[in-house]
């Protein structure tokens, strides 16, 4: 057995700086802009954000040191992460691609999200706030940020997307075992959640809805701070963690991607592993190419690239972003961490310029979980519904390798497992409990 089949990296190989792409953007980012008319949303985010996220926002620097304190975090989490070849999975589509996945479902609460989670918790702590507020789609965000608050020593209240609250029992005891106070969204904690839940008890959310929850919990509250999980460039940065390891780890085996997939909702997954190789294609000319795989209910890479605001209720500054509408109205489904109406502007302003390409999927999401039983049955690793999307992807960019005779490196990162989402798996691939027999 000659072939590496699972690149680790040593606890003192663990990166200790993120990598900002901002000084390397081809074009300057668009800053937060206030709307119209009302109160300025810009000079209200000091009074809702944590203040060295804030300044790392939009910082021109392209390498920041992570603090030893994070480092520290980061490793009881479990950090460096491993890259693995989904050899069998190859032998099993007979595609003359290397696929290579990054293995962010080993962490605490199995999914990517403790990488900004533990960074933002640990600032808010220094800051002296002592509890945190904040939305959850899919449930992994809010479980990483209730994870990251315990171990930091603060409070942690989470607003979670009625649609999937319904659902997701076990991830929320999981939430609440991290003694985090968690609410349907829309909820009655709210003077704002109040208003639509009067309107419509059965309200399935949104994160959007859930966004605006948050922001206003924290601003009621001097002694609260609110955290997001996606979209924000600070989120970004942290994330970019991912990327940097698997680029080592790439290099370890004289390897390089042709191509870079993840799913993408709000952008925190697909920026952690493509940003720190999108920084070799804009600096070093390499040639990659990146694809974001998304849910047709939410196809926020194929809306229209303006300024909007990132929560229902316009509570944060509009963003320059590809956005649907804030106030859409999306169709729930059980990968519905990639319900979301925009997207990070580093990736918007990326997509806009031609350097990320995108697949949305079918609302059924029958292709996306039969493409995930592909992978469980012969990688053994059950993705989350969100991460079914970019095994889905990768497979699909193998088969067409197979048809068009390519030898193509493709790396791909499933972002959480699925360990607690098999009801979604079982409603929509049939899974039935099996009869009783004497």
């Amino acid at each position: 057995m000659n072939e590496n089949l699972e690149i680790i990296l040593k606890a003192d190989e663990l990166p200790d700086k993120w990598y900002n792409i901002i000084p390397d953007l081809p074009e300057p980012l668009p800053p937060p802009m206030d709307p119209p008319e009302g109160y300025s949303r810009v000079n209200e985010l000091p009074n809702l954000l944590v203040g060295e996220c804030l300044k790392q926002e939009m910082s021109d620097q392209r390498w920041i040191p992570i603090p030893e304190g994070i480092r520290e975090l980061y490793l009881s989490a479990g950090r460096p992460r491993p890259l693995f070849r989904a050899k069998k999975l190859e032998e099993k589509l007979g595609t003359p691609a290397k696929l290579y996945y990054k293995s962010e479902f080993f962490s605490p609460t199995g999914s990517h999200k403790v990488n900004t989670a533990l960074a933002q918790a640990y600032y808010a702590k220094q800051q002296g706030f002592e509890r945190l507020t904040t939305e959850t789609g899919a449930g992994q965000w809010g479980n990483a940020l209730a994870y990251a608050a315990s171990l930091n020593d603060l409070d942690c209240t989470v607003f979670w997307v009625r649609a999937v609250y319904r659902w997701k029992e076990q991830r929320l005891k999981f939430m609440q075992m991290f003694g985090a106070e968690v609410y349907a969204s829309p909820s009655n904690h709210t003077e704002f959640g109040r208003k639509l839940y009067k309107e419509n008890p059965n309200h399935d959310g949104s994160l959007g809805i859930a966004i605006s929850e948050g922001l206003e919990d924290a601003k009621n509250d001097p002694k609260a701070v609110y955290c997001l999980g996606s979209v924000l460039n600070h989120v970004m940065l942290h994330q970019s963690i991912i990327g940097i390891e698997t680029m080592k780890q790439m290099e370890i085996i004289g390897e390089y991607p042709d191509i870079v997939i993840s799913c993408l909702g709000g952008g925190s997954n697909f920026g952690g592993i493509a940003l720190p190789f999108m920084g070799d294609v804009l600096t070093k000319k390499a040639e990659i190419k990146f694809i974001a795989a998304q849910s047709e209910a939410a196809p926020n890479l194929q809306g229209e690239y303006k300024y909007d605001f990132a929560d229902y209720a316009e509570k944060t500054p509009m963003l320059k972003m590809y956005t649907l509408g804030h106030q859409i109205s999306m169709v729930p489904i059980r990968g519905d961490g990639l319900r979301y109406h925009g997207c990070s502007p580093i990736l918007s302003l990326l997509r806009n310029l031609g350097y990320i390409d995108t697949i949305a999927y079918p609302t059924d999401e029958k292709h996306v979980f039969e493409r995930a039983r592909e992978f469980v049955q012969t990688e053994g690793f059950i993705p989350a519904p969100e991460s079914a999307y970019s095994v889905a992807c990768a497979i699909d960019e193998a088969i067409k390798c197979k048809k068009e005779n390519e030898a193509k490196t493709i790396v791909f990162n499933v972002s959480g497992h699925g360990f607690l989402d098999m009801e979604g798996y079982a409603d929509i691939l049939g899974l039935k409990k099996q009869p009783e027999r004497a």
